[in-house]
């Protein structure tokens, strides 16, 4: 191995790949199924397979293949040290009374954004939001208020390894003008993303700092285009929104857990 290169197991990888391919849209599947998903033969994907059968992270009928629960003990290991959902929750919580609506918050992995907390108060979206889930952030307020606390390498970075693509209607995925959003992001403190994620839905988001000052995490406040309109956000949302986000930014200083 050269100097400096990262050592790579493909048995995890591949194992980790197999275990990527359930989600909502396929809690259930096939041999055949996790073979294509992956691209591995399915020899080796069956093999991957009665593998986490046996270590009990999945189950069989002998036709299908489902994940169970104990396979959130990949993701608790990860959320127990992190500390930052258990001392948001309360703050969530009480946000979500103050203004009605379903509240997140999400750390930055990647291209994307991923629930590490939710407090949900209606189903807004099309596709279930759970702890785990995925988004890109470059189309999320979320997504756009961490992506504001990367300095210009690690911005340059991001965009050289993220396909932008349109996901909505009014999905901006032009880089330039990415960039503009998100410095103005930068610039006022929060974000607030129209319709780009998916029609219909709005989200407003600011930032969670470290005792540093670096953005750590980011909450938001979901809603329906239905329901409440810009203006709304910006008079109604936007100062509790600012103030949860201070309150846990400050609970971590406390806790100085980072």
């Amino acid at each position: 191995m050269a100097s400096g290169e990262t050592p790579n197991v493909q048995s995890l990888v591949r194992g980790l790949s197999v275990i990527r391919t359930f989600n909502a849209d396929r809690p259930r599947q096939t041999l055949a199924q996790v073979a294509e998903a992956t691209g591995l033969a399915r020899a080796t994907a069956r093999r991957f397979l009665h593998t986490l059968v046996g270590i009990g992270y999945a189950d069989t009928d002998g036709v299908e293949f489902w994940l169970t629960p104990r396979v959130l003990e990949l993701g608790y290991s990860y959320m127990s040290g992190l500390g930052l959902p258990a001392i948001a929750q309360p703050r969530l919580e009480e946000l979500s009374r103050q203004v009605g609506e379903s509240s997140s918050l999400s750390v930055l992995d990647g291209p994307d954004i991923v629930y590490v907390n939710r407090v949900p108060v209606r189903r807004i979206m099309t596709v279930s939001i759970t702890i785990g889930t995925r988004f890109p952030a470059y189309a999320t307020s979320m997504g756009r208020v961490l992506l504001s606390g990367l300095i210009p390498g690690e911005l340059d970075e991001y965009f050289e390894a993220t396909e932008l693509v349109t996901l909505a209607p009014t999905t901006i995925h032009e880089e330039s003008r990415l960039r503009e959003e998100i410095a103005r992001v930068q610039d006022q403190g929060w974000a607030i993303v129209d319709q780009e994620l998916e029609p219909g839905l709005r989200s407003l988001a600011a930032p969670v700092h470290s005792t540093e000052g670096r953005i750590v995490a980011a909450v938001n406040i979901s809603t329906q285009t239905a329901v409440h309109d810009l203006d709304e956000l910006h008079r109604a949302f936007l100062p509790s929104l600012i103030d949860t986000a201070r309150q846990i930014s400050a609970d971590l200083s406390a806790t100085e857990l980072f």
